[in-house]
């Protein structure tokens, strides 16, 4: 099974040699496989968020390397950065953060025509991905007329609507109640599976965490 993302000694420090040092990750190890789910659990502050950063090109570490599908990209370009995120890396977060003035079909196609998708293409795809997590009917309804469930499913589809290989999600159940958390991370997961893409995805929710295909716990700034 091919590799789609690996972190090797991967170290971070904010305000380095200054006043308020802050040590965050401290020689950080993670592989991922193509097609593999895996859950990431941390205490608050320990530096989930900066991991899921590193990973998704978003901030670059002190020391160590990101790979995606075997890629060097640690010192890459920020013009070659920014394409990986785009075609490379889907995101998602607690909050949906769905653009108000446009439908869920709009929001789905958007990134696919940043990426040079024609018109007809790009549509038929986002109708796909919503009709797949169970929002079909909700294509033409805006983020306001949607339920949180709707809305984050639909923010799913918008991470998924470019193909990337690496999905990256920080607590994407985390602003839901216990009954539609199940209904979209199962969403989430299916959606995952039939893709054949690597998910990391951070929780709090140990039962969830149960559910996918390994856990990996950050304490301290160290996976242990």
């Amino acid at each position: 099974m091919s590799e789609a993302l690996r972190l090797a000694g991967i170290a971070k420090t904010y305000n380095k040699g200054r006043p308020g040092e802050v040590e965050v990750l401290r020689g950080v190890d993670l592989s991922l496989a193509a097609g593999e789910v895996v859950a990431l659990t941390a205490p608050s502050g320990a530096g989930k968020s900066t991991l899921l950063h590193m990973a998704g090109l978003l901030d670059t570490p002190d020391t160590g390397t990101v790979a995606l599908g075997g890629e060097d990209l640690t010192g890459a370009s920020d013009r070659v950065r920014t394409r990986a995120r785009r075609r490379r890396i889907g995101f998602v977060y607690q909050f949906h953060h769905l653009l108000p003035e446009f439908t869920a079909a709009e929001n789905v196609i958007l990134p696919q025509r940043a990426d040079g998708v024609a018109p007809g293409p790009a549509r038929a795809r986002a109708l796909e991905l919503l009709e797949r997590v169970g929002i079909g009917h909700r294509a033409d309804h805006r983020p306001a007329e949607m339920s949180g469930g709707e809305q984050q499913r639909a923010a799913f589809c918008r991470a998924l609507a470019n193909a990337p290989g690496l999905l990256l999600a920080d607590e994407p159940t985390g602003n839901l109640d216990p009954g539609t958390s199940e209904v979209v991370f199962d969403a989430l997961v299916a959606l995952v599976r039939e893709t054949g893409m690597a998910a990391l995805i951070a929780t709090h929710n140990l039962e969830l965490a149960a559910r996918m295909d390994r856990t990996v716990r950050l304490e301290e700034g160290r996976i242990v």
